[in-house]
């Protein structure tokens, strides 16, 4: 093993709170994803999304099905800090659903790590206007690829920039989302114009009220993308396209690497929206 990316949902899956974790409990090696290096001297990319052993060890055993040689010149630390950041609004915006050039997206939690990625996927892949939404006005104002911004529960100017939006991205799921979705669906430009919300995480709670209503007012569709709407072949089948342009540098999140031994420390390390904790063996 070189490199293992300390994402969010690796605090959860340890945790017990992540909806994956069902059964699991522990001891439990954790880590879904990661870059090692093989005996013939080749680059991977894995993911290890069931069971208990999980990327951050010395060594891992890997299922090539779920896997990918890299190129020979790419930065594990660059590949593990990012690549879990940017698949997931790609697999949602290509494999979910087929997001067409010029259509908008409003991203629900753009502050956050994948949410920064989540804008510039959107942008990468067609996307006329990208809204995004947050909670850190400074780090909004500083967001490459948005087009236009809004603060986390201003449902008033959430409710003006969403009137046209086709598609969000929603990683928070919770009550900012229900105030979300109420202030869009109430302000529809066109009720007839589908708005489809597509769930990609709970950040600000597991649950959301959903009224009625909503659902016969407009023309609104829900659905989530993540591990079972998605599968394991699916997920692999995109993962070079995204290798390929974090190596060309188009999508980039900063690592913060931590040696593995002081794996203790980078637990308790606060989360860096900014930058993505690393353990590693370089």
């Amino acid at each position: 093993m070189l490199a293992a990316g300390l994402h969010p949902r690796v605090r959860m899956q340890a945790g017990g709170s992540h909806y994956t974790s069902a059964g699991s409990g522990l001891p439990l090696v954790p880590g879904i994803d990661g870059v090692g290096r093989d005996a013939g001297g080749r680059l991977w990319y894995f993911m290890s999304l069931n069971g208990r052993y999980g990327s951050m060890a010395e060594r891992a055993v890997i299922d090539t099905r779920r896997s990918v040689v890299l190129p020979a010149h790419a930065d594990p630390l660059a590949i593990a800090a990012t690549l879990n950041c940017v698949i997931a609004s790609w697999l949602a915006l290509t494999q979910r659903i087929s997001m067409r050039p010029g259509q908008n997206v409003l991203v629900l939690g753009a502050t956050g790590g994948t949410g920064r990625m989540a804008v510039r996927v959107a942008r990468r892949l067609g996307a006329d206007q990208v809204v995004a939404v947050g909670r850190d006005p400074e780090r909004l104002a500083a967001l490459p690829g948005a087009t236009a911004t809004a603060v986390t529960g201003d449902v008033e100017t959430i409710a003006g920039i969403g009137a046209g939006i086709d598609i969000v991205l929603d990683f928070l799921w919770g009550e900012p989302a229900a105030e979300a979705m109420a202030a869009m669906v109430s302000n529809r430009a066109d009720p007839a114009r589908l708005l489809t919300w597509v769930n990609l995480g709970e950040m600000a709670g597991p649950r959301m009220t959903l009224p009625a209503g909503a659902l016969r007012s407009t023309r609104l569709q829900v659905l989530g993308s993540g591990q079972g709407s998605l599968t394991g072949v699916t997920m692999t089948a995109e993962i070079p396209a995204v290798a390929a342009a974090i190596v060309d540098g188009a999508y980039a999140v900063e690592p913060d690497p931590v040696p593995l031994h002081d794996v203790e420390r980078a637990w308790s390390l606060p989360a860096d929206s900014s930058k993505r904790i690393v353990l590693h063996r370089l």
